[in-house]
């Protein structure tokens, strides 16, 4: 089944601002809230497609991307795999979002909420995403890669398994809240009794605390690392193109869920070559007699070279199309091509007997432009050589 639209389901546009835009999934989501909404599926689900859409909108490399390419797949692989959008979890709704609410506004109304919970107990804090730049020759974009990295970050704690205690006797059932991480309070009213919910103080909604706290991350349950990392970069990403593996960025605190690793593409100059969107543009310096005569050359392309005929009488300007040898699109089967312009190389320094060569050549007919040849390339851009090429 197709996406809908991030803006049509907020019920936004394009132009709206961020303000705009967080008042409208705040409205949605309140309205959605699986608390609200016991047992109701259409509900929940309309719930998570409303923070699909904001998760989205709300972050301006996100927005910007979907902007241009819509709801186009991030490719797959590398252990948890990238993502574009979608796939959201309650719990990743809750602990990413909640700010949008406010506590009170979960607590009071919904019978508590905020945070990343599991089973009504938090879990704890949520890594932060990573970002990392890689590079990317054109054989590597132009075919998909797989690239190994080493990043620094935190990692989980190997001597306590991220919980962050010394030992299994070390974590005790929180006597605030008795493990729920949520405190229940009532208060008289003029309007009677109103219950509220609240994070627990003790335990900061953990459910548990700690007597003695592991010697080796201080209590954290993380620690300052290095992780290699397997990425599958799809073909066909772009230069500034950002995609997303979910759970491979920064570990959580005490066991909370990790961040999501952040790559930004950067495309490296090529020697020879130059992009233009889908197509790939080499310009080919041939001599003023190989023009005249006719030659055959070899040029570079992404993946090794190529053998083209110039015919005589080629004119400078002229662009030879190598179907199929440009980039793939990202988002679907199409392909670019391989543009050549020819450039005809004019000597700077003659000989003597070169010049009066030239000289008597320049005399005859043949060697002097006419109205017609003058017509054909008055004004003319590159990009309007290159439809003469696909018409």
């Amino acid at each position: 089944m197709a996406k809908r639209d991030y803006y049509e389901i907020l019920g936004v546009t394009k132009s709206s601002s961020a303000d705009e835009i967080k008042k409208s999934y705040r409205k949605i989501a309140l309205q959605f809230h699986p608390d609200r909404n016991p047992g109701n599926k259409e509900a929940e689900d309309k719930f998570k497609e409303a923070a699909e859409a904001y998760d989205t909108l709300s972050n301006p490399d996100k927005r910007a991307q979907y902007d241009r390419f819509g709801h186009a797949p991030m490719g797959g692989g590398g252990g948890g795999g990238f993502q574009g959008h979608g796939g959201m979890r309650m719990e990743d709704i809750f602990s990413n979002f909640g700010d949008v609410f406010g506590e009170d506004v979960f607590s009071n109304f919904f019978g508590g909420g905020g945070g990343g919970r599991q089973g009504g107990q938090r879990q704890g804090t949520r890594g932060a995403n990573l970002r990392i730049k890689l590079k990317m020759d054109f054989s590597e974009i132009a075919n998909g890669a797989n690239k190994k990295i080493k990043v620094k970050k935190h990692v989980t704690c190997t001597t306590c398994s991220g919980n962050g205690a010394r030992d299994k006797n070390s974590m005790q059932t929180c006597a605030g809240c008795g493990g729920s991480g949520q405190v229940r309070r009532v208060t008289s009213t003029f309007l009677g009794q109103m219950q509220t919910v609240t994070t627990c103080p003790t335990c900061n909604g953990e459910g548990s605390t700690i007597t003695h706290k592991c010697g080796n991350c201080k209590g954290e349950g993380r620690v300052y690392g290095e992780e290699t990392l397997s990425l599958d970069i799809p073909a066909g990403v772009a230069d500034g193109m950002q995609l997303s593996m979910s759970g491979r960025g920064n570990a959580g605190e005490r066991g909370g869920p990790p961040g999501d690793l952040l790559i930004l593409i950067e495309e490296e100059k090529h020697e020879h070559l130059q992009r233009r969107e889908l197509d790939v543009v080499y310009v080919l310096h041939v001599s003023f007699p190989d023009a005249v005569l006719g030659t055959q050359v070899e040029v570079p392309t992404i993946d090794g070279k190529a053998k083209i005929k110039v015919p005589a009488g080629t004119q400078s300007g002229k662009i030879f199309r190598l179907k199929g040898k440009g980039f793939p699109s990202f988002q679907s089967y199409e392909r670019g091509d391989q543009l050549v312009e020819v450039c005809v190389w004019s000597p700077t320094n003659l000989t003597n007997k070169e010049r009066e060569m030239l000289e008597t050549l320049k005399e005859s007919p043949n060697f002097k432009p006419g109205a017609e040849a003058k017509t054909a390339h008055e004004d003319r851009s590159f990009f309007d050589k290159m439809k003469d090429v696909f018409s």
